[in-house]
């Protein structure tokens, strides 16, 4: 005795899970790809490389670029001092005199204490070889 059941399709019987879950899919299809595409814009706007990122690093590398161009600005400057060092007799001379109290020959150097009253110019400290007054 061969014992077939014959199911037919009627509205009471149940449907295969796949057959459910294509249906769930085919209704909820818009809801899916509208929570999709607000992940991805979300992740390409506070994302790691997102715009928010992008404008930070645009930001950083304007200001380093600002920094290299005030050093190689300066370092310009320091190498026409130094050339001028080398070559110019009159700044070799300004610095002599100015920074070393230099003087040529038979030349008198006269050093003058600034003011006291003119708190601007007064010495911060007595140089060490100068002799102080013996009380």
């Amino acid at each position: 005795m061969d014992r077939r059941v014959n199911i037919s399709r009627s509205p009471d019987a149940r449907t295969p899970f796949a057959e459910q879950f294509r249906d769930f899919l085919r209704r909820n299809l818009n809801w899916f790809l509208i929570a999709g595409l607000a992940l991805l814009l979300i992740q390409d706007i506070f994302g790691t490389h997102g715009v928010l990122a992008m404008r930070r690093s645009l930001e950083q590398a304007a200001s380093m670029q600002k920094q290299i161009d005030e050093l190689n600005e300066e370092n310009q400057r320091l190498q026409d001092n130094v050339k001028s060092l080398k070559s110019d007799p009159t700044a070799i001379e300004r610095i002599a005199r100015e920074e070393m109290g230099l003087a040529r020959p038979g030349e008198f150097v006269f050093k003058t204490q600034p003011d006291s009253a003119d708190p601007k110019q007064a010495p911060a400290s007595t140089p060490s070889n100068q002799k102080r007054p013996s009380q």
